[in-house]
């Protein structure tokens, strides 16, 4: 049950009250992760990196780095970065892709591991309708030819997609370092959780549907994250408020944090109400000023309408909400089916490395949730997660009194 409280404050006027006293918004997944606020930064690939997390711990609620396509000295450099700018709890979130390798314990000489190898030729292995593709979006949009530019933007997901070991590896970093929280945005991190747990880490699950929560939750999850298709990146068929209180049932008593079309606090009053214990939010910290982001995407979420995402395999292989753009027409209009994730990469990966050195960046994926048509405005992380939490406790204590009157 959430509760809020003001406090600590000589009697004044209500309006004051509201406006300086910090608002105390508890749920049990606060204690779960010795965090202030039921508040977690959702794992987002690009833009959730040191300053975001960090911003957004310091502000009471729970900063995720997004290290999906991180090879494990990348992630110690975040992480190390992350400790230098806050002394509160974190989580890293990696991609965990069917038929990985289950978990060593935690090295103890400080030995490095290396990523697997990239193959060379990366755009030889792909079909020739794909390779075809490529090169007709090049002259679609008057792109430079860029093959195999593995350090580029998509170098990253094929490394998923060819390096069999590679999620192994990142998670045996996460334990080295003894992340407080580890975040598995795809995929069932069961095999990992008894490592995690002996190292004192709480672990979350991100699922789209039922089944996948039951999974999550029976291989001993720490807390699932229901995300209804309205989020932003990554996301599935259902929609949130038909996904949580289904979710929330099924895994009962395993908390679960709601995710997908909650950018203010009204959908974090919402979502406690229906009975979760907390929100994992992405859309609106896009938008925010620590976010590793260009501006113009950032631009191009706040001008956005809620109509302007489209939900697309282009990028990833795997269904992502992006605000559209040409490149994802012309990808749709081609009527291919997508590659497995990782040889998707390699066709997008290809073309985005060229928009960027034509600094064509509307052609960049851009990941958003429909709320971006409630973004007015970039902000500091900080006040972003204030006025939520602020706006969430007003609801919890007395705006649904003001509007709503119940009785048994």
């Amino acid at each position: 049950m959430a509760r809020y409280v003001t406090g600590g404050l000589p009697e004044r006027s209500r309006k004051h009250e509201v406006n300086m006293a910090r608002p105390v918004l508890r749920t049990r997944l606060c204690d779960i992760l010795d965090i202030e606020y039921p508040v977690i930064l959702a794992g987002m690939g690009g833009v959730a990196t040191a300053e975001l997390v960090a911003a957004v711990s310091e502000a009471g609620g729970l900063g995720i780095v997004v290290a999906a396509t991180m090879p494990p000295d990348e992630i110690e450099r975040q992480v190390r970065r992350i400790r230098d700018l806050t002394s509160k709890p974190f989580g890293v979130d990696i991609l965990l892709p069917s038929g990985v390798a289950a978990p060593q314990q935690a090295p103890s000489n400080g030995e490095k591991r290396e990523a697997p190898k990239i193959p060379a030729n990366l755009r030889e292995v792909l079909p020739p309708p794909y390779r075809e593709f490529i090169e007709s979006a090049e002259k679609e949009f008057s792109l430079p030819p860029k093959k195999d530019a593995n350090e580029e933007m998509g170098a990253g997901i094929r490394r998923i997609g060819f390096g069999g070991n590679f999620s192994k590896s990142q998670v045996d970093a996460i334990l080295e370092l003894k992340v407080p929280v580890f975040a598995s945005g795809l995929g069932n991190p069961a095999p990992y959780v008894e490592a995690f747990h002996a190292n004192g880490a709480k672990v979350i699950a991100l699922v789209g549907n039922v089944k996948n929560a039951r999974r999550v939750a029976d291989g001993g999850t720490d807390v699932v994250v229901a995300q209804g298709t309205e989020a932003g990146g990554h996301t599935g068929r259902i929609g949130t408020m038909a996904l949580l209180p289904q979710v929330i049932d099924a895994v009962a008593p395993t908390p679960v944090c709601a995710a997908g079309g909650i950018g203010d606090g009204r959908g974090i009053a919402g979502a406690l109400a229906m009975g979760a214990d907390g929100v994992w939010v992405g859309t609106a910290f896009l938008v925010s000023r620590e976010a590793s982001w260009p501006e113009i995407l950032k631009q191009r979420i706040i001008d956005a309408t809620e109509e302007d995402t489209r939900v697309t395999r282009l990028y990833s292989g795997k269904t992502m909400r992006n605000i559209n753009n040409p490149l994802i027409e012309y990808w749709e209009s081609q009527k291919l089916d997508a590659l497995p994730m990782g040889m998707q990469g390699i066709v997008s990966g290809e073309i985005m490395t060229a928009a960027r050195e034509a600094n064509k960046l509307e052609l960049l994926m851009n990941p958003a949730g429909q709320i971006s048509g409630m973004l007015r405005e970039m902000r500091p992380a900080k006040d972003i997660m204030q006025d939520m939490v602020r706006e969430a406790a007003e609801i919890m204590s007395e705006g649904l009194a003001k509007r709503v009157q119940a009785s048994l």
